[in-house]
């Protein structure tokens, strides 16, 4: 039975372990501080510190972007799931559809021909449109900004690192063969070991080092190069940025219309203030009542406000004063009004005037003052 076995070039994996051990040792005498490392020039570290920057900042603008699209983050999991298996996303029902729903079915049980009833159906109706413009934008923002900057990090920040590891291999390469250069410059005038002369381990050593230095330099040049690309990622970040402004700006806008078309809806649905007939006239009971003239009677009557039992003006009272165009001193004790009865007379209200105004008050909220109390208005 013939068994194809893969093939392995013994001596190139033999040079790879030796190559592997001496980087590791390097690295171990640089940590120590027994060996010296060649250090990158200022314009390369500049150029790597740009990108780390860049890198970290990235991924955290990515991440609260995100978060604050799509805050529930067993979601976005899931997004970032379908996306890698390059499967459509799972159609999900934000909060305010949730909201929407349950308002409208609210309104269908408490009656669509009730007030409440259709202000609810109003508003779910408008939240359905909120939540239809949450998705567009969610989406478009996806679209515009953070699929760019992700594909960026995966793309062309993930070269620059790949790049960036093999340059500190190729460094690791070069200093270890610099160190036995160095060796192989101590050994002359000794004798030869294993039968290799102390010029020959040098010569042997010096084109090491010069294939080395060769490599290193080719690669910190190309290295370089990724590096600098990142401005030009930067600007087209910012065109993104921009993009992503002028979807927040519509989406907003969207809103602010279906709520102030929500606002118009309910104002139409309105119902009047229930109204009380008082002369063949009809008066708002619930505010300020429309101006009346007095009507002739005998004389008038004095009257005071009615104090609670802490001799002090009722809140209430004085707010139902104020909705009847009623002046009133708040330090005083009570206010003085003029009031005469109504044609036909009514159980509930009086007609009052003080000075020029003059209106409907509530009988309950009067009382009236005997002939002695000399009051001047």
């Amino acid at each position: 039975m013939n068994i194809n076995l893969p093939h392995f070039n013994m001596k190139n994996l033999v040079k790879e372990a030796g190559s592997t051990i001496s980087r590791v040792v390097q690295l171990t005498e640089e940590k120590l501080g027994t060996t010296e490392r060649t250090e990158y020039d200022l314009h390369f570290q500049n150029l790597a510190e740009r990108a780390d920057v860049t890198k970290t900042w990235t991924e955290k603008l990515v991440k609260d972007t995100e978060s604050v699209l799509i805050p529930n983050p067993q979601n976005r999991v899931e997004d970032y799931i379908f996306e890698k298996i390059e499967k459509s996303k799972p159609k999900r029902l934000s909060n305010l559809e949730h909201l929407a729903l349950d308002m409208i079915e609210a309104g269908g049980d408490f009656g669509q021909d009730l007030p409440y009833g259709q202000a609810l159906i109003k508003v779910g109706q408008a939240e359905q449109k909120l939540g239809q413009c949450e998705h567009d934008f969610i989406a478009t923002s996806g679209i515009c900004f953070t699929q760019p900057l992700r594909k960026f990090l995966e793309g062309e920040m993930k070269t620059i690192s790949k790049e960036r590891g093999i340059l500190d291999t190729k460094r690791l390469d070069l200093d270890a063969c610099k160190n036995r250069v160095k060796k192989a410059r101590s050994m002359l005038g000794q004798q030869s070991k294993d039968g290799i002369s102390p010029e020959a381990a040098l010569e042997q050593a010096e084109r090491d080092l010069r294939v080395a230095q060769a490599e290193f330099d080719r690669q910190s040049e190309i290295t370089k190069l990724l590096l600098d690309g990142i401005s030009t990622s930067q600007a087209s970040h910012l065109r993104h940025l921009h993009a992503f402004i002028q979807t927040q700006v519509r989406y907003y806008k969207q809103c602010g219309d279906v709520m102030e078309q929500l606002q118009r809806e309910l104002a139409k649905m309105q119902h009047p203030k229930p109204r009380l007939r008082i002369n063949s006239e009809d008066v708002d009971v619930g505010g300020p009542p429309s101006s009346v003239s007095m009507h002739s009677c005998d004389s008038d009557s004095l009257v005071g406000v009615a104090l609670d039992s802490d001799n002090e003006i009722d809140k209430s009272l004085t707010n139902l004063l104020e909705d009847f165009n009623i002046e009133f001193d708040p330090t005083a004790i009570s206010t003085v009004i003029f009031v005469t009865e109504c044609s036909p007379v009514n159980e509930d209200y009086m007609y009052a005037k003080q000075g020029l105004m003059k209106g409907l008050v509530p009988r309950a909220f009067v009382e009236m003052l005997d002939e002695e109390h000399d009051v001047t208005l």
